[in-house]
């Protein structure tokens, strides 16, 4: 498994940055005739994350996450970074020449090296 960082350029700032997960969403309920006090914590999920992110970025998310996932899937690494996945590195190259096609200096991809364990 091949992994990378997913960057973006900031539509406000124009730096280069990428949608991490600072917190899990919390979910709830209103009842019309009595309180509820269940929440439920969940992380949002690679495309879901991306795709909150639309506005933020430069780019299309939705176009981003189409093309992206023609080649890989979209995780969410740790809790926090999301990451594309693809079974081996052709792919993650392949998904990088199309994105430079396709955005330009807009969005890119950085692999993540694996760590050698001795």
């Amino acid at each position: 498994m091949e992994r990378a960082m997913l960057w973006f350029k900031c539509a406000a700032m124009h730096d280069p940055v990428r949608p991490v997960i600072k917190e899990p969403a919390v979910l709830g309920w209103k009842a019309k005739y009595r309180q509820v006090d269940l929440t439920i914590e969940r992380p949002l999920r690679g495309k879901d994350l991306l795709r909150r992110m639309k506005g933020w970025f430069t780019v299309d998310v939705h176009k981003a996450v189409d093309l992206i996932t023609q080649y890989g899937k979209l995780v969410v690494l740790d809790d926090t970074d999301l990451v594309v996945e693809a079974d081996d590195p052709a792919a993650l190259e392949a998904l990088s020449t199309k994105m430079r096609e396709a955005f330009g200096e807009e969005a890119w991809l950085e692999p993540i090296p694996k760590v050698r364990l001795e």
